[in-house]
């Protein structure tokens, strides 16, 4: 899928002067088509999660605080709150290896989705033998990039592992908490990637969740937290 300026300026909540900017500084990944800039699907989503370890959010990466645009209304307004409210929370999920922890959570959220969680369970797999999915931090976000939710709504499932699991994350520290995601749209998928990497980039959230909340206080922080972007 190609995206344009004005695509990727939403997806990350910022101004396409921004993109622009970064685009000359050699920033953000693109290429041309008949002198026009188009990005990769791909290609973004690695963007963002290569940015992992900056304790910016992405969405205001080296970005000038008047170019950082209020929230939109509409389909991203509180987007994560009502992904979260729809996939609910899992704590204490069993497993000892990623594998095990992955599987036994998405046998649980394929249950309630109804969906194959053989199929689902492989395909997140696959992801993560190309590339681990950690976001430093002890936070990880299992997605796919071949399954694609038929329903208009995303759904975002937060899985307490029963204890911390090894993750392939750079900064080598185990995860504790994994946000499992399933978009809809390959854009909001994006955005709801870029979201939670920007969530999980403030320290107070991850003191949060290593609390291990419940899914009511977790969905307070999350909608306090969203309130001022949209």
């Amino acid at each position: 899928m190609d995206l344009k300026i004005k695509d990727v300026a939403e997806l990350l909540n910022v101004s396409e002067t921004t993109i622009r900017r970064w685009l000359g500084e050699g920033k953000i990944p693109a290429y041309r088509i008949n002198g026009q800039y188009r990005f990769s699907r791909g290609e973004i989503e690695n963007w963002v999660m290569s940015h992992k370890l900056t304790h910016q959010p992405i969405t205001t990466f080296e970005a000038d605080p008047d170019e950082v645009l209020p929230g939109k209304k509409g389909s991203k307004q509180f987007s994560l709150y009502r992904a979260i409210h729809k996939g609910g929370v899992i704590t204490k999920a069993v497993g000892n290896t990623k594998e095990a922890v992955i599987r036994n959570a998405t046998a649980e959220i394929a249950k309630r989705l109804h969906l194959d969680a053989d199929v689902i369970a492989d395909l997140l797999m696959d992801r993560e033998n190309m590339q681990p999915t950690a976001l430093n931090r002890g936070v990880g976000i299992p997605h796919t990039r071949d399954f694609l939710l038929n329903a208009h709504q995303d759904i975002v499932t937060v899985v307490f592992p029963q204890h911390p699991i090894e993750y392939g994350a750079l900064d080598g520290k185990p995860v504790h908490t994994l946000f499992f995601l399933f978009a809809s749209e390959d854009k909001r998928h994006l955005h709801l990637l870029a979201k939670i990497a920007h969530l999980c980039s403030q320290p107070e959230t991850i003191t949060f969740l290593q609390s291990r909340p419940s899914k009511e206080a977790l969905l307070e922080h999350i909608k306090n937290w969203e309130t001022p972007l949209n």
